[in-house]
């Protein structure tokens, strides 16, 4: 990890190795730090490919795409964010103006697209092909009880099939992402920025929201201390104000690895429904967290290996992998 690290730094989620090369070649230009790490995130908001965030995202149970994101400020400690917003494939982008032009911290639903529409954004389908496919996939194989037709209950054609819509290729499980990108940044002058932009839960129920737009659970920043995101399941990062809870074991002495696996303990030690437990009492889903202190130092955990994030700092850029709370 980088606890010894000082000085300007972006770290970000493991997908997110061109955001942060992104963002600290626009912090080297001059360019403020919100603008900096929205810009990084806006390369997998862009990227079809990538089904967790923006265009090509999974969609909801209804098959219509629904982004989240928030920006966090630390200079004037401000913060703006969207959420179950339709048809805009920049949320942070969004986000952002929802905090530099108005006085409120979150918009949602209509009220956000129809915001993001009066700042100039264009409504586009967010929905790629290959995300419907995955969506027809998931739907299809729900249960046996349904008038869907699984892929065992579907007889083998004698022939080639004709590609046409709905023609879905060999059976697979369908992907499945729990959907984020989180990216934050400290300047020379300490100065710190923070973001996360989700496409949010596959297949959740119509206007789920997850953590990542909830300042404190998915994303959060103090110019005094430095920032936090996580990804992973955001439910168990809304109940412990994961985010926030790290920024606060920084404030008080841990350093950002500590805090990180510190703040993985605790979800840990709260995930008591039994559902949400495996056979040896532990978390049965997996969440990652990353910390950046005001001073450059960086860090992260998760709770079960296979957990990495980004990192943009003197050593130029790369990704490493993340200590897990447990070891499988």
């Amino acid at each position: 990890m980088g606890d010894a690290h000082r000085g300007p730094c972006s770290i970000a989620s493991g997908n997110g190795l061109r955001s942060v090369t992104r963002a600290r070649q626009l912090l080297d230009q001059g360019f403020d730090p919100a603008d900096c790490i929205v810009q990084g995130v806006a390369i997998i908001e862009d990227d079809p490919e990538d089904m967790s965030v923006g265009l090509g995202g999974l969609p909801n149970a209804d098959g219509i795409v629904e982004l989240d994101a928030s920006v966090m400020y630390g200079p004037t400690h401000k913060s703006g964010a969207v959420a179950s917003l339709r048809n805009i494939r920049n949320p942070a982008q969004v986000a952002l103006l929802v905090l530099r032009r108005t006085d409120h911290c979150l918009l949602v639903g209509e009220g956000a697209l129809r915001f993001a529409t009066s700042m100039g954004f264009k409504e586009e389908n967010l929905l790629t092909e290959n995300a419907r496919r995955e969506w027809q996939r998931w739907r299809e194989n729900m249960s046996k009880n349904d008038d869907w037709l699984n892929d065992d209950e579907r007889d083998t054609p004698k022939g080639k099939p004709f590609e046409q819509p709905g023609q879905l290729a060999a059976s697979k499980d369908p992907a499945f992402t729990y959907g984020t990108v989180h990216c934050s940044i400290v300047t020379p002058d300490k100065d710190v920025a923070s973001c996360t932009s989700t496409s949010g839960l596959s297949w959740k129920i119509s206007g789920r929201v997850g953590d990542s737009p909830i300042i404190g659970a998915g994303n959060y920043c103090d110019n005094a201390v430095g920032a936090a995101g996580c990804t992973g399941r955001g439910e168990s990062c809304i109940t412990n104000l994961a985010a926030h809870t790290i920024v606060m074991l920084m404030e008080r002495g841990l350093t950002p690895a500590e805090a990180a696996l510190a703040t993985a303990k605790k979800i840990a030690d709260n995930t008591k429904e039994k559902r949400l437990r495996d056979a040896k009492g532990r978390p049965n889903f997996n969440a990652s967290f990353y910390a950046l202190r005001n001073d450059g130092a960086w860090g992260g955990a998760c709770l079960h290996p296979g957990g990495s994030m980004a990192v943009a700092d003197a050593a130029g850029s790369r990704v490493v992998r993340l200590p897990a709370l447990f070891a499988d």
